[in-house]
């Protein structure tokens, strides 16, 4: 069994509990699921792209990614319906846990200049997104076997019913929040 989930079970509950006045342990949030999405914009143009994320997002996470296609048709964007356009992993249970220790306690600590991460990121539905700059901050990915330094979007999905209350969640975990 992974720390966090230990740490979820043993500290963040009885604490939410007071802290909130819950009467049963089931109303007390907790982390449903996280999703890493990766946008590959020239996964369009050559095979390598989608490729290559699809190898560091599965170094990253431990779990074999969905490669997510364009739903319509964008002349703009020059993206046709069907085409190849980023890389997903839904992340549950022990994977889940496993992942968000490595995010908080190695992964944002080697970002440049971290102060931080944003607490406005809520959607007001207790959901939290945090946006990474680069995938190099995670002690699996190679610098030299890097085809191009792509972000990824992190969505944290919880059964809270605020933001405070997802904020309060996340903060027991050890998320360092900006002040």
């Amino acid at each position: 069994m992974s720390n966090f989930k230990t740490l979820y079970n043993e500290k963040i509950v009885p604490e939410l509990m007071k802290e909130y006045n819950y009467t049963t342990v089931m109303a007390v949030p907790k982390l449903e699921k996280i999703v890493v999405n990766m946008g590959v914009g020239d996964g369009s143009k050559d095979e390598k792209f989608i490729t290559a994320a699809v190898k560091d997002l599965e170094k990253i996470t431990g779990q074999k990614p969905v490669v997510t296609k364009a739903r319509k048709s964008i002349a703009g964007f020059k993206v046709r319906e069907g085409q190849p356009i980023g890389v997903k992993v839904t992340l549950r249970g022990e994977n889940m846990y496993y992942f968000f220790e490595k995010l908080v306690k190695v992964g944002l600590p080697r970002v440049r200049d971290f102060r931080g991460v944003s607490p406005h990121s809520f959607d007001g539905k207790g959901n939290y997104t945090i946006g990474i700059k680069e995938q190099l901050i995670f002690p699996e990915i190679d610098y030299d076997e890097v085809v191009k330094v792509r972000g990824m979007d992190i969505i944290f999905v919880t059964t809270a019913k605020s933001n405070e209350e997802a904020k309060s969640l996340l903060a027991g975990f050890g998320m360092p929040f900006r002040n």
